[in-house]
């Protein structure tokens, strides 16, 4: 069973290849029951249909001697400057030729700076210093459990208060 997403990855080579179109009939049996990839192809010959009737417009006749009148321009000028090469370049290259160097010189930096942290005579490390907000939340958590605490405590009292008197306890007047 040929589905929608086949029959429409092989519509191009239906188009323009008789011979792969009598070949591969499953495309053909689809195209008879989908509308949608039906659709599709009629689009594209009607699209094909157009760019045949289309004409490239004339040249103009005074193109060539345009151009190598550019030409001796740019032959001619005074060549850019360093700077102004630079800028063109970092401008509108990609930059695939500065990556290798680009990445040298991050890994030296890296290297560097991770050394200068490491080898430091005579300068303890001084210990991470915690933020007024994790301070606080230890306070409200000893707080919640000295809390906890006294609820416990006060159950216990509940408890013993409520419990009837023994005949063994001290008399009561």
């Amino acid at each position: 069973m040929t589905t929608c997403k086949d029959c429409r990855s092989h519509l191009s080579d239906l188009l323009l290849d008789e011979a792969y179109a009598s070949a591969h009939s499953e495309f053909s049996g689809h195209l008879s029951a989908c509308a949608d990839c039906r659709a599709e192809l009629e689009e594209f010959r009607n699209t094909f249909a157009l760019l045949d009737e289309w004409q490239a417009p004339e040249i103009s006749p005074y193109f060539d001697s345009k151009l190598h009148a550019r030409l001796r321009e740019a032959v001619e000028a005074q060549p850019e400057g360093f700077w102004e090469r630079m800028r063109s370049y970092l401008l509108y290259s990609t930059g695939r030729q500065l990556r290798p160097a680009m990445a040298g010189t991050l890994a030296f930096a890296m290297i560097l700076g991770g050394g200068s942290m490491i080898f430091r005579p005579g300068q303890p490390i001084p210990p991470p210093t915690t933020s007024a907000t994790v301070n606080d939340l230890r306070n409200l958590y000893n707080n919640d459990q000295e809390l906890q605490q006294m609820d416990q405590l006060d159950q216990m009292v509940n408890d013993m208060s409520s419990q009837p008197d023994d005949a063994s306890g001290p008399p009561t007047t």
